[in-house]
């Protein structure tokens, strides 16, 4: 067995027999890793406020090669974004962001990526009501694009051809992105996408503040979510982004 000190962060918690509990971490050195904190529902004296979902701080893991599901020993909390659970809108939006993390990351050692979820946590939880949205969406194109799947938004995913941000084009999520006239003849499954929308997609990926209406937010949602079933997802429902877009506009 090893011993694996980490900064992590709880995703999901669910409870195991009688006292214990299963926790989804992501981890700044292992990726996502699933560990049991035993005992963890008899006592608060050993594990505290580190099994409330969302919670960040530093663990200690003892790993066994082989096994898929490993022992918490500690987790010293450093911040809880409490902010997540005193709003719908938040709340349901980091939700949906957890659901995109544990489809997405594995356990792979990924510094960038754990700063990346940190920090799309962080903006998620400072986010006014009616910006919410648009900070959630900023933050899971972002991420989309750090695990290696960058929508191409200037040149056209098919014959590369450059295309003019100012310009409406069409969108093909099997083709990676926006594709000029020619191309979009020929590709399946696309849709148009209004120039203004592309401009919003380019500052999100930048790592810009930009806030779209709450009239184009579902339109914006609806793409995010095919885009990551076409290329990202396992088949399975997304449930949690499914109830982020079906009722987290302005935080309701």
């Amino acid at each position: 067995m090893a011993l694996l000190v980490t900064d992590a962060i709880v995703l999901h918690a669910v409870n195991y027999l009688e006292s214990s509990r299963i926790l989804r971490l992501a981890t700044r050195e292992a990726g996502v890793q699933s560990v049991v904190a035993r005992g963890a529902r008899s006592s608060r004296k050993r594990f505290g406020s580190a099994l409330d979902l969302f919670a960040e701080g530093q663990a200690q893991i003892q790993t066994k090669p082989g096994r898929d599901l490993h022992t918490l020993i500690s987790f010293d909390v450093s911040r809880s974004w409490g902010a997540l659970a005193t709003d719908m809108g938040r709340f349901s939006a980091a939700s949906a962001l957890t659901e995109c993390v544990l489809r997405v990351v594995h356990e792979e050692a990924a510094a960038s990526v754990y700063e990346r979820i940190v920090t799309s946590f962080s903006d998620i939880a400072q986010s006014s009501p009616p910006n919410t949205v648009s900070a959630a969406l900023g933050a899971l194109w972002r991420l989309v694009s750090d695990v290696g799947f960058t929508p191409s938004l200037d040149r056209c995913a098919e014959c590369h051809g450059s295309i003019e941000l100012e310009l409406d084009s069409a969108f093909s999520h099997r083709a990676g992105g926006s594709v000029c006239s020619a191309c979009a003849s020929r590709s399946l499954g696309g849709r148009r996408l209004p120039s203004a929308a592309r401009l919003a997609l380019s500052c999100w990926l930048r790592g810009d503040h930009h806030v779209v209406a709450d009239a184009d937010a579902r339109a914006h949602q609806r793409l995010l979510r095919e885009f990551l079933t076409e290329h990202l997802m396992d088949g399975r429902e997304m449930r949690a982004f499914l109830s982020w877009e079906s009722g987290s506009i302005s935080g309701v």
